[in-house]
């Protein structure tokens, strides 16, 4: 989990809101930008939350994905962000060596990227409107684009899984245009991450993986996929992704990082 820290500053206009959406919360944080354009441009990001929701969830019998997978549909026949974001998720399962899966019991089911995707592709809908910065929380994991005012970057607090209510951790986004952190781990909702190659609940000896890097969409991936294969597998395969810094706690309270994270703390 992971919150926007706003800085205090001589600030452009702000324009924040949230939505509830995907079973979970979108929160925008928009700096700077033409009111009318920026609110236009919300509106837009916004509906494109509802509508992935509309076409990916497994839980409506009727969307897209669900009709897909009773072989109602093709591919060729869904909206053609179905067929960007099956993409996405086997260029996820390649790089991830299987670790990361769109399948769950057999059956396909994207949402392990759909989140993340859909919050990254709303922050760059309404970053169009010429915004000077966007912040977009989409359940904890962040997309970052611009800044928040002059001077000031983004900054993002990661929970602690450990003490509820503390930090782990600061990420600072000085000096890039664009930024997403995202955590998987068992502190909100359990032990909900898969093993793909087992089918059951992943066991490690991790509480928590945060990923930075600069799509939010690969951010949600990695930090999944490193879950599922322990700290001892997950370090050396996340050292070895470019722009890919990552933080894991183990259970035993044991923190270990990429060799370049620090120069993303702050």
């Amino acid at each position: 989990m992971a919150d926007t820290v706003a800085e205090s500053a001589p600030a452009p206009a702000v324009l924040r809101h949230a939505e509830e959406v995907m079973g979970t919360v979108f929160s925008f944080d928009v700096r700077g930008g033409e009111p009318e354009a920026v609110r236009a441009a919300l509106e837009e990001a916004i509906a494109s939350l509802h509508r992935v929701n509309e076409v990916f969830s497994t839980y409506r019998e009727n969307s897209q994905v669900s009709r897909l997978v009773r072989g109602e549909l093709t591919v060729e026949e869904c909206d053609p962000e179905v067929a960007e974001v099956l993409e996405l998720g086997a260029e996820a399962e390649r790089v991830s060596d299987g670790w990361f899966s769109m399948r769950y019991q057999g059956r396909l089911d994207p949402t392990g990227i759909v989140k993340g995707w859909a919050a990254e592709r709303a922050a760059r809908l309404v970053a169009a409107a010429g915004v000077s910065g966007v912040s977009v929380n989409g359940g904890g994991d962040v997309q970052l684009l611009g800044v928040p005012g002059p001077e000031r970057p983004w900054r993002v607090g990661v929970s602690d899984p450990l003490r509820p209510g503390g930090l782990a951790a600061v990420v600072s986004a000085a000096g890039a245009d664009e930024l997403a952190v995202a955590t998987s781990g068992t502190a909100e909702r359990g032990a909900h991450i898969v093993d793909p190659r087992t089918g059951r609940s992943a066991v490690t000896d991790l509480v928590a993986v945060t990923v930075v890097t600069p799509q939010l969409t690969w951010a949600d991936c990695w930090a999944t996929a490193a879950f599922a294969m322990g700290s001892r597998e997950a370090l050396g395969w996340l050292e070895s992704l470019p722009d890919v810094e990552a933080l894991l706690i183990t259970a035993g309270d044991e923190v270990r990082c990429t060799g370049g994270l620090a120069g993303r703390l702050g």
